[in-house]
């Protein structure tokens, strides 16, 4: 469901046929697979992450699609060195996790070609809600926040883009803004929030947000559908940002 939100804040950036990419915290290969796609064959991406195991996967189905213009690295990208530069640098949810976002954004510039493009996605949690109140909706994101910013992250990074892109030493980037929300038989949309749980609950469980029995994603989901019934609520996902400049 965030694919299209994605492709859309490329689009407008500006990635378009025969550019080079670096896409950055690439994980399963997601953003690199949509970069890939608009770039088209005269084009190349190239998605690192400094986690391993989530780029095996997208190895794997870099193996299966066969596409001949995605390549990925195991490595830190503001350490890495490149034999020509990029002309766009993207990621998505990827500066919540820095310590220093703007620091960091601006090592990455020296991987992008002068005009190249700079494009992130990254979420702002601030406007999620239910209303009616959907009391098992509203603890599983309440659990996915807490553990976020336990763990580090800003979940609210996504409104803060503006202030560390002119930090980074880049223009006053354009922006816009998505959600999500829907009332009624909305199981994708419950997954798409609630589905976090699942992937967070070890680190819920380990600064003592949630136990496993509490938090089993399945379980809030049939539980939030049921309150939804009986409420006539609707529920409103995280907001999505894009923020893009060009270097100077």
């Amino acid at each position: 469901m965030a694919e299209p939100i994605t492709r859309r804040i490329f689009v407008e950036a500006g990635i378009g046929s025969g550019m080079r990419v670096l896409d950055v915290g690439c994980g399963v290969g997601d953003v690199t697979f949509v970069a890939a796609d608009l770039v088209g064959s005269t084009g190349e991406v190239v998605g690192t992450d400094r986690v391993a195991t989530p780029l095996e996967i997208a190895r794997k189905r870099a193996a299966d699609d066969d596409p001949e213009n995605v390549t990925f690295l195991f490595g830190e990208p503001t350490e890495m060195s490149f034999d020509l530069p990029f002309d766009a640098v993207v990621g998505r949810y990827v500066l919540m996790y820095q310590a220093d976002p703007a620091a960091w954004l601006r090592k990455l510039l020296t991987h992008v070609r002068p005009g190249g493009v700079v494009a992130f996605h990254e979420p702002y949690r601030d406007g999620l809600r239910s209303f009616p109140p959907v009391p098992s909706y509203d603890q599983a994101w309440q659990l996915v926040d807490d553990t976020l910013r336990a763990s580090g992250a800003d979940p609210c990074m996504g409104i803060k883009l503006h202030t560390i892109f002119e930090a980074a030493g880049l223009p006053s980037p354009s922006m816009r803004m998505e959600t999500l929300f829907a009332g009624g038989d909305c199981e994708d949309h419950l997954h798409h929030e609630i589905d976090i749980v699942s992937v967070l609950l070890p680190e819920a469980e380990r600064f003592g947000i949630a136990t496993g029995d509490e938090a089993s994603t399945e379980a809030l989901v049939e539980r939030a559908r049921a309150e939804m019934s009986t409420s006539g609520s609707v529920v409103l996902c995280r907001c999505d940002v894009g923020a893009w400049a060009r270097r100077p």
